[in-house]
């Protein structure tokens, strides 16, 4: 297996005591869109032993445009992103442990899926999520890498818990809800993934090798305009993560309903439940509307609305941002 990373061990950065280092990783990657997919791949063609992914969503056509780890077949297949990169991944290095694991992170969780992790990356598309990250890598001083890219624009930070300012530092307006761009209202070209990841990935790689040269500083990158700037942080001295008050972790602003990046569609999430029989679900939805299902997801059509069920009680409901209608459609046909 040497000769399979003999171009990085050559690498003076790595070497082979590196590619052990890499070897014995365990990294854990939440969210698995056009940044996730871009992180998973290259670093399990880097060998890293051990490698997690977690994604709440499906594959849809406007995916493809940017999301390097699936193809049509997986969208006629109904598979859910995490499934389908797991998938995919194994064909790539069957050396490397691959577990894709399809779930909404959140504060009832979260701790689960990072225990015995070396380091998080961030592939997500929403805010709430990160500030969730943001306080379980503080509380288990685990390093986390932090990237976002939209539009043209992109920025990405290296999060080391003690050394380093945290996310909600140079964040301050973590619990505000006022209008923000988004994939729908903005859109996302490739270019700007694909840098932001790579960007990503090779903190991870440092991290896991034991190099020094980690990136301190907040990047933002613009493809369209050519910009790359490096940003100063410095740790606040209200931040209340920075302090061990672990809002976010404690679910003091959990979200039951959110908007989906991308899709025209809202999530609704009830943490009362832990598992639904998609049999039974079937069972009383198909006298009112059209239902299928797999073992991953059941699609549900009623009154022009779509809504895509998973086993952990959570619900997309498409076309629509109205979060309140689709907290009422959830009460109306999964119950609360």
């Amino acid at each position: 297996m040497i000769d399979r990373y003999s171009r990085q061990i050559i690498f003076p950065g790595i070497g082979e005591e590196g590619q052990r280092k890499l070897g014995d990783g365990c990294v854990v990657i939440i969210g698995c869109g056009a940044l996730g997919t871009i992180i998973a791949t290259s670093l399990v063609r880097a060998g890293v032993g051990k490698v997690r992914i977690i994604d709440r969503d499906f594959i849809e056509y406007h995916n493809l445009q940017r999301q390097v780890l699936f193809d049509e077949d997986d969208i006629l297949n109904g598979l859910p992103k995490a499934i389908a990169a797991e998938r995919h991944l194994k064909r790539v290095n069957s050396s490397v442990e691959i577990e894709g694991i399809v779930a909404d992170v959140n504060y009832t969780n979260i701790e689960r899926f990072v225990r015995g992790a070396d380091i998080i990356l961030d592939g997500l598309d929403n805010f709430e999520t990160r500030l969730l990250i943001n306080d379980v890598s503080l509380k288990h001083k685990i390093p986390w890498v932090y990237g976002g890219a939209i539009s043209s624009f992109g920025m990405t930070m290296t999060i080391i818990p003690g050394e380093t300012p945290c996310f909600r530092c140079f964040s301050p307006a973590s619990t505000g809800r006022g209008t923000v761009l988004t994939c729908d209202t903005a859109g996302v070209i490739s270019p700007i993934p694909f840098i932001i990841g790579s960007l990503q990935t090779a903190e991870a790689i440092k991290i896991l090798v034991g190099a020094g040269e980690l990136n301190r500083q907040l990047i933002c990158i613009d493809v369209w305009t050519g910009s790359f700037d490096r940003l100063e942080t410095a740790p606040r001295h209200d931040c209340p993560a920075c302090q061990g008050t672990y809002e976010f972790l404690d679910g003091r602003f959990g979200v039951r309903a959110t908007s989906l990046c991308g899709q025209n569609s809202v999530q609704v999430l009830n943490p009362k439940i832990e598992r639904l029989s998609f049999k039974e679900l079937e069972a009383h939805l198909k006298m009112v509307g059209k239902v299928t299902y797999n073992e991953f997801m059941l699609h549900f059509d009623v009154d022009g609305r779509e809504m895509v069920i998973f086993p952990d009680g959570r619900a997309i409901v498409k076309n629509t941002t109205d979060e309140s209608l689709a907290r009422g459609l959830y009460a109306k046909y999964i119950g609360t």
